[in-house]
């Protein structure tokens, strides 16, 4: 369950930067709104998956999912480049936290 709340807060990290970058310096109200409310949830997700998990892992995991969500939702949705180079960078930064879960989390 813990490893759960792990993944939705990696999502919900993905929503509140993309909501920060709408919310164009916190001047858009609605934007403003969902970056909060991402945020909290995000954050109480994974202090609340913390208590059970080792930290170096669980954080690898809930940033990955964040800065890969965040570049592909960009990418799909706001017009960012998109390049083979970008594309790599991001499949390598989910084989890293791959990688870091699989050496050594007991959990």
């Amino acid at each position: 369950m813990a490893w759960a709340m792990v993944i939705i807060a990696g999502m919900l990290e993905t929503g509140f930067a993309v909501c920060l970058k709408l919310s164009d310096g916190f001047s858009r109200l609605g934007p403003t709104l969902g970056f909060a409310l991402f945020a909290l949830g995000s954050f109480g997700l994974l202090t609340t998956a913390l208590k059970s998990l080792d930290v170096g892992p669980a954080y690898a995991v809930w940033t990955g999912i964040g800065a890969a969500g965040t570049a592909i939702y960009g990418m799909v949705w706001l017009g960012d480049l998109v390049s083979v180079l970008k594309i790599v960078s991001i499949v390598l930064v989910l084989t890293g936290v791959v990688g870091l879960q699989l050496s050594g989390s007991q959990h």
